[in-house]
């Protein structure tokens, strides 16, 4: 079991939702949290909400300043954790350009930008946690997934390639791939969506894969993974017969 107490974590995307959740009981476990997002207002509320010590730092992912500055006002960290994301529904019958790019550059190219701010440090002092947030979406192309689908699959590579480069180091890099979660992004879909958690049940999911230590990745909830884990190994024919 990890001991927690005396770290310092930085959770981007942390407002509100799971990555607010996780703050939460990572703060209780002993840790001192830093939380980023766009949303000064909503991150103050959240660090006093606080069990432990906390800090705000308002940071737009879009926008590598904003990035680099929130990167010196957070200094040296144990752990980063990537939470950040937009969604809309969309498919590509109706491609709207603005939150297609939107969705890339928030859910993927933001990640790329605030790991390349903390991960040089990490590597040279061979000692850090990475965790990203994919999602099972990413596994195989979804139907009215344009964007949203596209960024989580690019998620979960850059952190299995991140997990290929750094497993023999001192940096740990950690996968969670929840399935639905019941937020304001969820709440756009007007379809049933199964096994949907609440935001706390997600971060206890994300906190048990990052106290142990031996894992990679968890995806979850568990049984539901299974249909997205095993769509993988359908023929192409099959595959969009059933999904799309």
């Amino acid at each position: 079991m990890m001991d927690w107490r005396g770290k310092r974590y930085w959770l981007v995307g942390a407002s509100e939702g799971l990555g607010a959740a996780l703050a939460h009981k990572i703060s209780a476990a002993g840790a001192e949290v830093i939380v980023s997002a766009r949303s000064a207002a909503r991150l103050d509320e959240v660090v006093a909400s606080l069990p432990g010590r906390g800090q705000a730092v308002p940071m737009d992912v879009q926008d590598a300043e904003s990035v680099a500055e929130a990167a010196r006002a957070v200094g040296q960290i144990d752990g980063l954790v990537w939470l950040a994301g937009v969604y809309w529904p969309m498919p590509a019958t109706e491609w709207n350009p603005e939150h297609a790019v939107a969705m890339a550059d928030v859910n993927f190219t933001g990640a790329v930008r605030v790991i390349g701010a903390v991960l040089p440090d990490m590597v040279a002092r061979d000692a850090g946690h990475v965790v990203l947030t994919g999602s099972l979406s990413g596994f195989r192309g979804l139907p009215g997934a344009i964007g949203y689908a596209a960024s989580k699959a690019a998620t979960m590579s850059l952190a299995e390639s991140m997990r290929a480069d750094l497993w023999r180091t001192g940096v740990r890099v950690q996968l969670a791939n929840p399935g639905f979660i019941k937020t304001r992004l969820t709440d756009k879909n007007q379809f049933r969506m199964p096994f949907i958690m609440t935001p706390e049940a997600a971060a206890q999911e994300m906190f048990e894969l990052m106290c142990d230590e031996a894992a990679f990745q968890r995806h979850f909830p568990r049984l539901f993974s299974y249909v997205f884990r095993l769509s993988r190994f359908l023929p192409d024919w099959a595959y969009y017969r059933l999904f799309a």
